[in-house]
């Protein structure tokens, strides 16, 4: 267990957020792997179908994130507050709502996967490499939820560190498996699918016995997991907004994947590239995010209010600083980025054009999650669930419809909405933002 409630602020965020980011780094590592192996291996279409499917793999982390969220927000408050029996029952209870969720997500999952194929407009040359991919993604609801529940009740302790060995090694792993699977064995885009469901299998088995083996006074006891449900209450409270927002979030992408859907194999396949390519580069701002909820919750559950504001500020520069950097690289090498993914020349192309417009704007999501992390931390779900309702599904999805559709940008249309959403989340969430600090220094 590691106490963020002292040592200089800026040092104990970026040293906590650090392993975050590695972790990260190595998971979106293998899932740029799995684009680009299959991309030269098997082809634009099933590149094509790999990206729509991510897409409901970001609703499983959201949902297993969102949920568990609230148990990694308490846990540091109870850490900062110096109760370990709470965090005790905390523990047990995240564990089991999790396993008995995702058991039930697999199962509803594999039944729906054609469903969701055609719902969003899937071109007929991918539909059937996306059923295929998406059940076996759906498979492996269980280890993705369990190890996002451990990993959070890690964070909740202060331990970053510990997951970030064992996704390392599940990063190789996957590379080496897509390998033996898609270009030795054969197995098409379904060896991509097993490679990565075997990965996160061992992410979660690596991270469960490292609990039992490191935490003594706080492992899973999977023969007395009992639900507590005053803490299960209050965790959802926590945790329902921001799995909702979560999910907001990817059907607001899948919207907008269906937009894009819709203009050909070439488009798809390009922004299924850009996506991967936005994940690694936006990564730092999600991870300070997230390592800014868990330090601001355990200093306010130890009463050290200005060492919250203190770590939003320096997360905010700490970010802004590596944002501005990943910028200037990736707008001038836009269309060597691309050539990784595809050698097609339309594909790169439509490819280029997108990182130009979009990476211009990091800068503002960077805000945005740090002023997200900072509202968790106050365990203030709702303001962020509502800054997504409106930056997204009102602001951004509407104007990607009418300038794709109406207007001469087509499908640069789609790229032009981003920096519209996220200028207006980031407006809404520092009202809010303001208004909590009003608040705690009237309470004081």
């Amino acid at each position: 267990m590691y106490d963020l409630t002292t040592k200089s602020v800026p040092k104990t965020l970026f040293f906590f957020a650090l392993p975050i980011l590695i972790g990260n780094l190595f998971q979106q590592c293998y899932n740029i792997a799995d684009s680009i192996i299959v991309g030269n291996f098997l082809g634009t279409q099933a590149l094509a179908a790999v990206g729509f499917c991510f897409q409901f793999h970001l609703i499983l982390i959201a949902l297993s994130m969102g949920l568990t969220l609230g148990i990694s927000i308490l846990i540091s408050r109870f850490f900062g507050e110096k109760t370990t029996s709470h965090i005790r029952s905390m523990i047990d209870t995240g564990f089991l709502f999790s396993l008995i969720l995702s058991i039930c997500v697999t199962i509803i999952g594999i039944c729906i996967s054609p469903l969701l194929v055609r719902i969003f407009f899937v071109p007929s040359d991918t539909i059937s490499m996306s059923t295929t991919y998406l059940r076996i993604l759906f498979a492996g609801s269980v280890p993705i939820f369990l190890y996002n529940t451990l990993t959070n009740i890690l964070r909740g302790l202060g331990d970053s560190k510990r997951p970030v060995y064992y996704l390392a090694f599940a990063s190789l792993l996957n590379i080496a498996l897509d390998l033996l699977f898609v270009k030795v064995l054969s197995l098409g885009i379904a060896g991509a699918a097993i490679a990565t469901l075997l990965s996160q299998l061992f992410c979660f088995i690596g991270v469960l016995l490292s609990i039992q083996k490191n935490y003594p006074d706080f492992h899973i006891r999977i023969r007395h997991l009992t639900l507590d449900s005053a803490l299960l209450k209050n965790a959802l409270k926590i945790g329902i907004p921001s799995m909702i927002q979560q999910l907001l979030r990817s059907i607001g992408f899948l919207s907008l994947q269906g937009m894009v859907n819709s203009f050909g194999s070439s488009v798809m396949a390009a922004y299924t590239a850009t996506q991967k390519i936005d994940s690694f580069a936006l990564l730092p701002n999600l991870n300070l995010g997230q390592a800014l909820s868990n330090f601001t919750a355990q200093n306010r559950g130890a009463k050290q209010l200005k060492r919250t504001r203190l770590g939003f500020f320096s997360g905010l520069i700490m970010g802004w600083c590596i944002t501005i950097a990943i910028s200037c690289i990736v707008i001038p090498l836009a269309p060597q980025i691309m050539s990784f993914f595809s050698a097609n020349e339309d594909v790169i192309a439509i490819g280029a054009g997108y990182i130009r417009i979009v990476s211009t704007f990091y800068f503002v999501e960077t805000a945005m999650q740090i002023l997200n992390g900072f509202l968790l931390g106050y365990e203030k779900p709702f303001m962020p669930m509502i800054s997504t309702i409106v930056s997204l599904l009102i602001v951004q999805v509407p104007i990607a419809f009418f300038l794709s559709k109406y207007t001469f940008f087509s499908y640069t249309g789609i790229w032009i909405a981003a920096p519209f959403g996220w200028g207006s989340g980031v407006a809404i969430r520092l009202f809010y933002f303001v208004k909590t600090l009003r608040e705690n220094k009237q309470s004081n």
